[in-house]
This record gives structure tokens, sequence and C-alpha cells, in this order.
């Protein structure tokens, strides 16, 4: 894997690949065998949990043994450590579970370093992202740049709304906020090249950041979905606000892009919200 000890790297970085690096071995051995137990809905899904766990598990011993003093906020096993942590790990072990479950090689790792700013409040200092089936590995530090491996990341320039690819996550059946989904597709697709659902917010910021994507919005995340890629999009030089403006890690809503074309796409988000909540007003009021 390119980029691990890379002299870029700053020493917590470090931890956070090698970290990535072993927990993805076994999560690799796990993606080989899943295909052998679609035959049965219940086992699969049982199986990709145990891999989550698995995964975060290591995830947790190595980055334990180098930081003894950092909390943490993990998918599966929630917060931990020292509730008047100064430093945690924001950590998905698998982010793209269901890409997992069916085969397909887009799922990643994700791990952001995040510092206690005030009581209930924090900023994510630098992150990881990295894609074992690809060996992409995505990097990203406050002040230092984004990094693809060894490779400086920039934003797209794109500038028109008609040349733009967006990324975006459709909501599932028991999640609330489809209509604010349906609001900004209907509103967007006349507008746009194309608008592309990969199935891992994690690597959509990370390809956000690479400029593969021109944009990337979605609605109701949890901080580990995102705590690694906010900060790659800005590193990478691009935008990343929730749709009113305001923080999208304290939000869970994200819209993220380029310099000329974020503004644009936050615009639209935040319009559809609107629109969804005042169609919902109208069904209440009948």
């Amino acid at each position: 894997m390119s980029g691990a000890n890379s002299p870029r790297l700053s020493p917590a970085l470090n931890v956070v690949v090698a970290a990535c690096r072993k927990a993805s071995r076994r999560l690799l051995r796990d993606f080989t065998e899943v295909e052998t137990l679609q035959v049965s809905a219940k086992s699969a899904g049982d199986f990709v949990s145990q891999a989550d766990l698995r995964a975060e598990q290591t995830l947790r011993e190595e980055l334990s043994k180098a930081r003894p003093g950092f909390g943490f906020l993990m998918e599966e096993s929630g917060a931990s450590g020292d509730k008047d942590w100064e430093w945690r790990w924001v950590v998905d072990p698998l982010d793209g579970t269901t890409n997992f479950l069916h085969g397909i090689p887009h799922w990643a790792i994700s791990v952001g370093i995040e510092k206690r700013v005030s009581e209930t409040s924090g900023e994510i200092m630098a992150g990881v992202i990295y894609n074992p089936a690809s060996d992409e590995l995505f990097w990203a530090e406050k002040g230092m740049g984004a990094f693809l491996n060894d490779k400086r990341l920039r934003v797209s320039g794109r500038r028109v709304m008609n040349e733009a690819l967006f990324a975006t996550g459709i909501p599932f059946a028991s999640v609330p906020r489809k209509a604010e989904f349906t609001h900004t597709l209907v509103r967007i697709m006349p507008q746009v090249s194309g608008v592309r659902r990969f199935g891992s917010a994690a690597l959509d910021l990370a390809w956000t950041a690479a400029g593969r994507y021109d944009g990337y919005w979605e609605l109701g995340l949890n901080k580990w979905d995102i705590a690694a890629g906010l900060v790659m999009v800005r590193e990478a030089g691009g935008y990343v606000t929730a749709p009113d403006g305001g923080d999208p890690y304290a939000e869970g809503h994200v819209v993220a892009g380029n310099s000329h074309l974020q503004g644009k796409l936050r615009e639209i988000v935040a319009d559809s919200i609107a629109a969804a909540a005042a169609g919902r007003g109208r069904v209440e009021a009948g």
C-alpha cells in the first residue's frame, strides 16, 4: 500500500494507516468468502456484522496501543474512553456494508482524528479513508493537504452545473428524509451531467476531494460516516457545510463541492428541505 510510512504522514496518521492496514487483511479475507454466503440472507448478514465487529476490535486494539489517552467514537460500540478526552478516534470499520455483502469492491475503513474544542463540540484535524479492495489510501491533515497514496489531491475545477457529476446517498425505506431526497433529485437532475449513488459516504467524500465527483450531498449521516471525509474535502481545496451553511459534523447533513458549485448545490438542497417541510405541513393541516 502506497502512503504507509510516508515522510509526509504525521506520527498520529502513521498509527492510523498501520491500524487500517492490519484490519484490512481480515476484511479482505472475509470479502472473498461473502459470495458463498449469499444463499442465505440471514447468515450473510450475520457474517458481515461479525466482519464489522472484528475490524472494529482490531482498530481499537491498535489505536489504543499507540495512543492510550485518546477516546473513541465507533460505529459498532459507540463512545468510550475518558469522558474528558482531549483527542479521540472517530471510526467506521466498514463503510459500505451493503456493497461488501454483495461482493461489490467499493467499501472502506474510515478513521478521523477529532480534537475537542468545547464541552459539546470538536474539530476533525486529520483522517484516513482506505479502500482495501482497490488499495486506495486517502488521507488528509489540517494545514498539510489531502492525498491519494502519495499524490496530492485537488477538487475538480468545473464551473458550470450542466458539466457536473454529483454523488449522493439514497435513504433506506425505514429512514426519514425521503421527501427531501426526492425534491432534491427532481430539481438537480435536469441541471447536471449525472448523479451517482455508490453506497459509501466516506468514499463519496474522498472521491469529491479527488475531483472524481464535482460535489456530494446527503442527509442524516453519523459522525463516523463523515469525520475523515470532511477534512479531506477541505484540504483538497473544497467546501463542505450543512445545507443551511452550518457545521456538517454537528448536524449530520452534508453538502460538499468545489468553490464554483458547492454554493449552488447547497441552495438546491436547502430549498428542497424547505419544500418537503411545506408539503408535510399541508398534509398535517389537511
